[in-house]
């Protein structure tokens, strides 16, 4: 079992930056990949970025390329979202995931973030 715990959302106008922390805990030395994915109202949740280890390769969605960059902290077990130059079609609740070496799915899941952008 992994555990994932949120913060760092809030509200910011337009414009405006962000960062989102998710720290694991548990069987993290089994997570090999972890990453953020978003749900507005009335929306499916959707992907927005996540990041792979060893490499370090990482991926976005195209409407934050340019905008967003996750990170990793080996040594906390944490990893970031930085969000610059927030729109308020970005507002949604955030939810940090993780990828299971074994499953190589994501499916172990924080309660969520809420990032609230203001025009």
């Amino acid at each position: 079992q992994v555990q994932l715990v949120e913060s760092g959302g809030g509200l910011v106008q337009a414009g405006g930056s962000l960062r989102l922390s998710c720290a694991a805990s548990g069987r993290t030395s089994s997570v090999d990949a972890m990453g953020w994915f978003r749900q507005a109202p009335g929306k499916e949740r959707e992907f927005v970025t996540s990041i792979s280890w060893p490499g370090g390769r990482s991926y976005y969605t195209d409407s934050v390329k340019g905008r967003f960059t996750i990170s990793r902290d080996n040594a906390r077990n944490t990893v970031y979202l930085q969000m610059n130059n927030l729109k308020p079609e970005d507002t949604a609740r955030y939810y940090c995931t993780a990828r299971l070496v074994v499953t190589r799915d994501f499916n172990s899941w924080g309660q969520g973030t809420q990032v609230t952008v203001s025009s």
